[in-house]
């Protein structure tokens, strides 16, 4: 019963209704509440000039709500209508239940008269507190509106099913214990709100007061008003309008607007409709038990939640530790290599020191005794030694070359701690959802049709099921190590193709591919076979270039295996650019009349009778995207020269691991004596400084007279003959034997240049602005070779 109790209560006092009258809305005001919220409106929305004016308006018409709102929906507190510039505008309040009402406008008139009986402003209209629903009052006032006698009797029933002592209606916040009732008003008082509310005086000195107990059964005893006609006050309602849905009284029928209306029997209608409201109780019951059923499954999902947090908490601190733990293992190894490095760096410098103090005072002794020798005055004597002693000073002098007082380490450290992949890692460090909401992708399906190998680069194709309805947010490509180790991710995004660039020649990759989306990860793909290139020697197909992907011969391992074989399209031949280009289609043109039958011609030139069975003949194009900024490339990327006085480094587009390797270039330009540096590198060598200046680079750099080899800034092997415009350098890297080797002009320059030369390298070339040099992929075509060296 207390549950029901807001029911009872009236939206703008508070307390429970008191005479309560019925609006057209539905909703419930007490008589005395309904006429202080009334607002006058002006005149020309009044119903008597609407009535004179013509239009056909019902005696309860709502107003337009975008003409007048009696309630502020921004809760700014003040309630304006809106429709009239010249309405009035007053403060509202919220009743105890919070429901936002309006005071009067003005004061009402004191009248010892009822509320229901007191007269009412002209053009008076009213707002629903609960609805906010307007209409404006006709000639009948608030007696136009039907009062609801059935809610007076429950909460009749309810207030005396409460074995509470009676309060005061009037109390403002916590309700005192009533001490005596007024008959007339129908209302308890306290002592206080007696004084201040109810004052003997006037005419409320005429009202009957009474204790509390005794109005509450004279409340009992008194009799059920029976409801009346509102528009015959002197009818009882005896049928029921069906059009209208409200009782009706028998003059309604015969004189007033109900006359031409259906009507049946007052109390088979109530038969009727209490019947209606039991069934719709039924299911409105049914979802009430169901609620009370929810409510405890929710209270013991607080616990569960509550045990399960501090599970999950400690399981999240476990986790996070862990990481930490890792990352100081990680750090304290890495300090160790910063040591190592640092040692290394102190002993470079330190013999550097040791070895050029020594040399200083060989010097300085030599230059002492000549100057003591130059003070002699025997003619005869001198000049028997002068001749070995300029030998001695130019030797020396040749020994300070160019070089030797350059240092051999850097201060700066080459170690450059890349972390930000760590960083993005910790950023994008989440919780997955353990249970899918949704499922996970279906498993691409490669299209062996459109992938290929070229060289040591292989190209990768996938796709969705046809039939998948799951999309996928991207995809995740692995690749082994090439011999048959781990696989590795070397791709991940939303393309369905991939090229893979410096893998080894002659090598065989397993790669697969899977998508993901944000439930989870598909299973894998069929496992395909890359084959890099292989031996010149091997049979092969000559096929057209670039290949047409239809035209790529597969093959399938074992009729009961998943694992397809993909066989390389170009055995045996190293390119770096796989652009369509004049150059390249020469090049293939080339190489086909020398693998032609019949061409069995002798070598023209000393480079290529050195080159053995397995060598590759490689023709490249130079990477922009590698390169210094001050490089400037043009000729489709074939020629190379720099905007700076300084030397600028300049890498090939696609790396060496394995095999024999050889390659040209031309000098273009050559002004005021430069010495530009050619060989290899590995992919982070210095840029900004001459090749071979650093331990990532193995070079030659030569001038207009003589050549010299470096690596890690230390010279050797000074070598007579150098370059000049329109000359030819050639570079041989044989990986098998672990050596590097320099031509000028189709001549060995000096020795083997370097030796135990492994891993991955790039053609390489270091040149300032005075010079400029090609590649020679046109020279190939100027030579056949014997059955023995291609």
């Amino acid at each position: 019963m207390e549950e029901m109790e807001e029911e009872l209560k009236c939206p703008v006092c508070g307390s429970f209704y008191r005479e309560p009258i019925i609006l057209p809305c539905s909703h419930n005001l007490c008589q005395a509440c309904a006429r202080n919220i009334l607002v006058q409106t002006p005149e020309s929305e009044s119903p008597q000039s609407r009535r004179a004016s013509g239009s056909g308006v019902s005696d309860y018409d709502y107003l337009d709500l975008d003409k007048m709102s009696l309630y502020s929906e921004a809760d700014s507190g003040y309630g304006s209508y809106g429709g009239f510039a010249s309405a009035p505008t007053t403060p509202c309040q919220k009743s105890p239940n919070g429901v936002r009402v309006f005071p009067p406008a003005m004061p009402p008139p004191a009248t010892h008269l009822s509320p229901a009986l007191a007269p009412v402003p002209r053009n008076s209209c009213i707002t629903c507190p609960q609805c906010h629903r307007s209409l404006i009052l006709d000639d009948r006032g608030l007696r136009g509106f039907p009062k609801n006698r059935v809610l007076e009797g429950v909460i009749d029933r309810y207030q005396q099913s409460k074995a509470a002592a009676l309060k005061c209606q009037l109390c403002e916040k916590a309700p005192k214990e009533a001490t005596v009732m007024c008959e007339q008003c129908d209302v308890f008082y306290c002592d206080p709100c007696r004084l201040r509310c109810h004052p003997p005086r006037g005419p409320l000195a005429k009202h009957r007061l009474v204790p509390p107990a005794q109005g509450r059964v004279s409340r009992r005893l008194s009799p059920r008003k029976v409801s009346t006609c509102t528009d015959h006050e002197l009818e009882n309602h005896s049928m029921y309008c069906v059009q209208c849905k409200m009782p009706v009284c028998y003059q309604c029928l015969e004189e007033g607007k109900h006359s031409s209306h259906e009507v049946k029997a007052l109390g088979a209608m109530w038969k009727l409709h209490k019947s209606q409201l039991s069934q719709a109780l039924n299911g409105l019951s049914d979802r009430a038990k169901e609620a009370k059923e929810f409510l405890v499954q929710l209270r013991n999902m607080v616990q569960q939640i509550q045990e399960n947090s501090v599970e999950f908490e400690a399981c999240l601190v476990a986790q996070c530790d862990a990481l930490i733990d890792a990352l100081n293992r990680r750090k304290a190894q890495l300090l160790a290599r910063v040591n190592k490095e640092h040692e290394h760096k102190l002993k470079v410098v330190r013999d550097q020191i040791s070895h050029c103090t020594v040399k200083l005072r060989q010097t300085t002794g030599l230059m002492e005794y000549c100057l003591e020798v130059i003070k002699e005055n025997d003619p005869s004597g001198f000049l028997q030694i002068s001749d070995a002693l300029i030998r001695r000073v130019h030797l020396t002098e040749d020994q300070w070359g160019k070089g030797t007082l350059t240092p051999r380490m850097t201060t700066d450290f080459d170690l450059s701690l890349d972390n930000s992949p760590l960083l993005q890692s910790i950023h994008q460090l989440d919780f997955v959802q353990v249970k899918a909401s949704s499922p996970v992708p279906a498993t691409p399906i490669l299209q062996l049709e459109e992938c290929c190998t070229h060289n040591n680069s292989a190209t990768l194709s996938w796709k969705q099921p046809p039939l998948s309805t799951v999309p996928a947010d991207g995809y995740i490509l692995e690749l082994d190590d090439g011999n048959g180790g781990q696989f590795r991710e070397v791709y991940v995004g939303k393309e369905t193709m991939c090229t893979v660039d410096g893998l080894h020649f002659n090598s065989t990759y397993n790669a697969r591919v899977k998508a993901f989306n944000k439930t989870g990860v598909s299973p894998y793909s069929k496992t395909l076979v890359l084959q890099t290139s292989e031996d010149t020697d091997s049979e092969e197909q000559t096929l057209p270039f670039p290949v047409p992907s239809e035209r790529l011969p597969l093959r399938r391992m074992s009729p009961f295996s998943s694992t397809l074989n993909l066989q390389p399209s170009f055995p045996g031949r190293s390119y770096f650019d796989f652009r369509s280009s004049p150059h390249q289609l020469s090049l293939h043109s080339s190489l086909q009349s020398l693998n032609a039958p019949g061409c069995n011609f002798e070598t023209q030139s000393a480079p290529y009778s050195q080159l053995g069975k397995y060598t590759y003949l490689a023709w490249f194009a130079f990477d922009p995207g590698s390169a210094h900024s001050d490089i400037i490339l043009s000729n489709d990327n074939l020629t190379v020269t720099c905007s700076s006085y300084d030397d600028r480094v300049v890498l090939g587009k696609t790396g060496f691991s394995k095999g024999v390797h050889y390659w040209e270039l031309t000098v273009d330009r050559y002004d005021n004596h430069p010495d530009p540096a050619f060989g290899v590198a590995r992919m982070d060598v210095m840029k900004d400084v001459m090749l071979g200046k650093d331990d990532k680079a193995w070079a030659m750099y030569v001038d207009n007279n003589r050549s010299w080899f470096m690596h890690n800034n230390s010279h050797t092997n000074r070598t007579e003959g150098g370059i000049t415009k329109g000359a030819t350098i050639g570079v041989l890297l044989d990986l098998n034997r672990k050596n590097l080797t320099f031509f000028i002009n189709d001549e060995q320059q000096g020795p083997i240049a370097f030796d135990n030369v492994e891993g991955l390298f790039f053609p390489a070339v270091s040149l300032n602005r005075n010079v400029q040099v090609s590649t020679l992929p046109q020279r190939l075509n100027s030579y056949c070779w014997q059955s023995h060296s291609i």
